[in-house]
């Protein structure tokens, strides 16, 4: 279970994130919009050129469905990133609702959906010498750190201890060794 504190500060996150996300799909829509529109130009001035007699019928044809195939690759991937920088969000948002009720709905589950709701948030699983070890799945990885390092704090009640800094300290890409961890079974 997550408190309100860690569910506000990961909903701050996630709209960061989003708005990283959202600038990275704009700014591939661009260049893909650049290519599609020179495209366009290619196509136009290929026809004048077939017009005036400059190219035959076959290159034109040749060279005019060519050129076509790809703007329609482009339009295709154009479509691609509005509509991941539109799910990214809404995929974020239901995650958050997820983590912020899981305990509360694994409770209250009869053991299928139990199973259901432990293989969205953990894999790889085990269970040795009496103790469950679970890695957690992303993002639900980064909430498991957050939650320990905000519980840490408060316990050693550090007043040098700003704001959230705390809780993803040294993340990189080799973050993953941290997230295995013993979990209490009740």
């Amino acid at each position: 279970s997550l408190d309100k504190e860690v569910l506000a500060w990961v909903s701050e996150a996630l709209r960061e994130s989003h708005a990283d996300e959202r600038r990275f799909h704009d700014e591939a829509i661009s260049r893909l919009n650049a290519d599609h529109l020179r495209l366009q130009t290619r196509l136009d001035v290929l026809y004048e050129d077939k017009l005036d007699g400059r190219i035959d019928v076959a290159f034109f044809d040749r060279k005019a469905r060519d050129w076509r195939a790809q703007q329609s690759r482009l339009l295709a991937d154009i479509w691609d990133h509005q509509n991941a920088n539109q799910s990214y969000m809404e995929e974020g948002v239901r995650i958050l609702e997820l983590a912020g009720r899981a305990s509360e709905l694994f409770e209250r589950q009869p053991a299928e959906e139990k199973r259901r709701l432990l293989n969205c948030v953990l894999s790889n699983s085990s269970w040795k010498e009496g103790k469950l070890t679970a890695q957690f799945r992303q993002p639900f990885d980064m909430l498991v750190v957050a939650k320990e390092n905000a519980e840490a704090a408060a316990v050693a009640q550090d007043p040098e201890i700003g704001g959230f800094e705390i809780w993803l300290p040294d993340m990189d890409s080799n973050h993953d060794s941290r997230l295995q961890r013993p979990l209490s079974y009740r």
